[in-house]
C-alpha cells in the first residue's frame, strides 16, 4: 500500500510573500544608531579581534548556497570561510561609512 502524495507547494514570489506576511512594515528605513567602544571598533577595522567562532544558523536560498560553494571552490577556500570574509568586509565597510 503506497502512501498518499502530499500536494506540492506552489512557490510564491518573494515580494508577494513579504507583503502577505507583513514583513516589510517591520523594516527600518532610516539610519539606525549604534555605538561600539572605540578600542573594539579599531580592533575590528584592523582585523585584530581574537577568533572565537560561534555557530549561527541562517536560511539561504538553494541557489545562493550553490553559488557560494562554487565561488569558494574557485578561490580554493572553504565556503564558510568565504562567508566570514564577506561578512567581515561588509562590517568594516559599514563601520567606516557610519563613522565618517
Amino acid at each position: 500500500m503506497s502512501m498518499p502524495r502530499r500536494p506540492s507547494r506552489v512557490q510564491e514570489d518573494w515580494p508577494k510573500y513579504y507583503e502577505r506576511r507583513g514583513v516589510l512594515q517591520e523594516i527600518e528605513e532610516h539610519p539606525v544608531e549604534f555605538a561600539l567602544d572605540d578600542e573594539l571598533r579599531r580592533a575590528i577595522l584592523k582585523g585584530e579581534r581574537a577568533r572565537r567562532l560561534q555557530n549561527l544558523s541562517i536560511k539561504l536560498d538553494a541557489a545562493q548556497i550553490h553559488a557560494l560553494r562554487k565561488i569558494a571552490t574557485m578561490k580554493a577556500i572553504p565556503y564558510q570561510t568565504l562567508i566570514r570574509q564577506w561578512l567581515a568586509e561588509g562590517i568594516r565597510k559599514e563601520l567606516r561609512l557610519g563613522h565618517s
